[in-house]
């Protein structure tokens, strides 16, 4: 008698769902070191941009100690999605793959009161980008990769780790085509159009010249940090981009520029430069009036 996978599956899939819901609740507490402005986060955003959150679950202080980064998600941004609105208007925009929920639509709002950063990718056509942006639209639906119970139980013991088995550890998964994770998404998608984010790169010599030869990793082994250190994709601060001029800032220590600064105060004493002729090499009369009379005669 042929016994059948399928309960165990099923009971694999409940108990991991349980620890997803566990991983996924935010800690309290948690306080941006430098929020988002969502005006000028909304008004840069381009479609094919990589958002990087710093997120305050319980798997993103996992995820930040694994791969030593600030940053433990990375969403898709595809501008708005037909049918995806929240109740009031405002347009889901973002591609994500979510624990417990699986790839999902987002507004941007919902990482408005996060640290955040715009990874752009560079050079890349309108068709091209079309085609990464569709690539994580047709996968909404897909479940987040919660199967494989042991990857995720090994998450509620983190233990000290070699730096080089980090990359590894969060990579483990069930496998499963339809089972993904948030920066797996994203380098498949990127990966549609042959685009690098952080390719192993080979010198493949012949007699003309040396020429390198990428190669593209397994999905699976990217992290949110990828996008945000290769060289292949440029990071954009609303701050900067807009506009940023320092001497416009009100500091909360003082209420206009020093005198110092705006030229109402002298910073030099009183008759430092009163002989702008004089000079610090005394002459030869000077020094000769100074001579003690014995030298004189």
């Amino acid at each position: 008698m042929r016994r059948s996978g399928a309960p165990m599956g099923v009971m694999l899939d409940t108990v991991g769902k349980v620890i997803a819901k566990y991983l996924q609740k935010e800690v309290p507490g948690y306080e941006p070191f430098t929020p988002s402005d969502p005006e000028r986060l909304r008004d840069l955003m381009e479609p094919g941009d990589v958002l990087l959150v710093e997120g305050n679950s319980r798997i993103s202080g996992i995820i930040k100690y694994l791969t030593q980064s600030t940053w433990s998600h990375a969403a898709l941004y595809v501008g708005p999605v037909a049918g995806a609105v929240e109740p009031d208007g405002e347009p889901h925009v973002l591609v994500e793959a979510y624990i417990g929920e699986g790839v999902t639509t987002a507004p941007l709002s919902k990482y408005f009161s996060y640290h955040t950063r715009i990874c752009r990718p560079v050079g890349l056509s309108y068709e091209d980008r079309t085609t990464v942006c569709r690539y994580a639209i047709n996968r909404v639906g897909f479940g987040y990769d919660t199967k494989n119970i042991l990857d995720l139980m090994r998450y509620l013991i983190p233990l000290p780790l070699p730096q080089r088995w980090r990359r590894r550890m969060i990579s483990l998964g069930s496998g499963d085509p339809t089972k993904i994770i948030c920066s797996a998404l994203i380098a498949q998608a990127f990966g549609a159009v042959r685009y690098p984010i952080l390719p192993k790169i080979t010198q493949a010599a012949s007699r003309q010249a040396k020429e390198e030869i990428l190669h593209i990793r397994d999905s699976s082994l990217y992290m949110p940090r990828d996008f945000d250190i290769s060289p292949y994709f440029e990071i954009v601060k609303p701050t900067i981009v807009r506009g940023f001029d320092y001497t416009a800032l009100h500091w909360a220590d003082t209420t206009k520029p020093s005198p110092e600064v705006t030229g109402e105060l002298d910073p030099f004493p009183e008759g430092i430069f009163a002989t702008p002729d004089s000079t610090l090499v005394p002459s030869i009369e000077t020094l000769t009036d100074q001579a003690p009379a014995h030298e004189a005669a």
